[in-house]
């Protein structure tokens, strides 16, 4: 989507990208400094809050489906640290805290190790243990 201000893909004429925007304007949607919240309100958005990282974790999964075929079609590794290490570049850059940028990173790796194991299970799919394989010798075999 381009901004009709900056002509821009996805920049303000502030130079924001409009997700952030969204973002920094949640502490005066919840109330902020003037407004009260109890646990119960603060829970109810954390709750509400959680079904949408669902939904986005969700969606950048589809997405490491298709680069896992991707790299299965086109014998490119799973592994691979300099894209690693610029998602950890690109998600510091616009985080607007309060969470610190080492604490971000340590989230995004966790993702990223997820994400990983799902295209190493499109390249090489996980095969359905035979009648007479016990669950226990499966699971020694992987």
């Amino acid at each position: 989507m381009q901004h009709e201000c900056t002509g821009i893909q996805g920049i303000d004429r502030n130079g924001e990208i409009p997700k952030l925007q969204e973002m920094r304007g949640l502490e005066s949607a919840w109330g902020g400094e003037s407004g009260f919240m109890d646990i119960e309100d603060w829970r109810k958005q954390i709750d509400e809050l959680d079904q949408k990282l669902v939904a986005l974790l969700s969606e950048r999964a589809r997405a490491a489906v298709e680069i896992g075929k991707l790299k299965r079609n086109t014998s490119l590794p799973i592994y691979e640290p300099d894209r690693e290490r610029i998602v950890f570049e690109n998600v510091q850059a616009v985080n607007p805290g309060p969470l610190p940028g080492r604490d971000l990173v340590r989230i995004y790796e966790r993702i990223i190790d997820v994400m990983r194991n799902i295209q190493k299970e499109e390249i090489v799919p996980h095969q359905e243990p035979n009648e007479t394989e016990t669950e226990l010798e499966s699971d020694v075999n992987d």
